[in-house]
């Protein structure tokens, strides 16, 4: 009897665990479906599309237009200032907000007011953000008006080769907020016992920081690293609405000339320049996740 009641237990679980499953499955159909349909399809199909010669013939070319994407000089002019933009506005996106988390998560007066001031950017549109800068930077604009109080001539700065700066102060503007909140989190969730007992034995406050604190923030930081690169790729969006489809030479992203291939129904071009910045980022996002999994290794263990 003991053992016929313990089979028709195990069938019952056995018939329960394979519900659960048909259930879950059930659930995430249509998810997977729409990953399928509205992300890896196209994803395919652009990489078909940058091989072959024109939508109508559709002759394989194979590496050709990547080749002529690569040696056009307009191409060259928009990664390189992208990857210059990056590699300028991420770190300080990342740095500004990990030092005003650490102010904030101090005992200091106004902190409250500090922290609203800070994440106001958030809740205002991109239109609002735009005008704010052209009324700040534009050629009769406040800062210029300032500057002239200061017997200092007035800057064009969306036509000269101070745009970038224009550009990354806006950046900045927009994401200290995001960041500063994920890292004051990351800071509240570190074992408070770790750092009375460094600080028992004596270590310094930067001590305490670069060895402790640092170390069980790392994957706050490779996270906040990601978002801030995705996000300064995607601030082709506020220069267009600065400066139209042709900004000056010094402000001109890769999606300014995958914008302009797009008018242009140049979708083997696109396609290829698509293709080659996704690719990048993979490999930045790949050292990222390395750098990271080395440094965070001892706190995990």
């Amino acid at each position: 009897m003991k053992k016929n009641l313990r089979s028709l237990r195990k069938k019952s679980e056995l018939k329960h665990k394979e519900r659960g499953k048909r259930f879950s499955i059930a659930c995430l159909l249509p998810s997977v479906f729409g990953v399928v349909l509205f992300f890896i399809a196209p994803f395919f199909y652009v990489i078909y599309y940058s091989m072959i010669d024109n939508p109508i013939n559709r002759e394989f070319v194979f590496m050709d237009n990547f080749a002529i994407v690569s040696g056009n000089a307009a191409f060259q002019q928009a990664a390189s200032n992208t990857l210059k933009f990056s590699g300028i506005a991420v770190p300080l996106a990342v740095i500004l907000a990990l030092m005003l988390a650490l102010m904030l998560n101090s005992r200091i007066p106004f902190r409250s007011q500090f922290r609203t001031f800070f994440l106001t950017p958030m809740m205002v549109p991109i239109a609002s953000i735009v005008l704010i800068w052209q009324v700040l930077f534009h050629f009769n604009g406040i800062v210029n008006e300032m500057m002239l109080l200061g017997n200092m001539t007035k800057i064009d700065w969306f036509k000269s080769d101070y745009a970038p700066i224009v550009v990354v102060i806006l950046f900045l503007w927009k994401t200290l907020g995001y960041n500063m909140i994920l890292f004051m989190a990351a800071l509240s969730s570190i074992p408070k016992e770790i750092i009375e007992v460094a600080s028992m034995e004596s270590a310094r406050p930067f001590q305490i920081f670069w060895l402790v604190k640092l170390r069980y923030l790392s994957a706050t930081i490779l996270f906040v690293t990601i978002m801030s690169l995705i996000n300064s790729f995607k601030v082709f969006r506020e220069i267009y609405l600065l400066t139209g489809d042709y900004p000056f030479d010094s402000v001109y992203m890769l999606q300014h000339y995958m914008n302009n291939m797009f008018g242009r129904l140049d979708y083997q071009r696109l396609s290829a320049a698509a293709i080659m910045m996704s690719i990048a980022m993979v490999i930045i996002i790949g050292v990222m996740f390395l750098t990271e999994n080395y440094f965070g290794r001892d706190i995990e263990g």
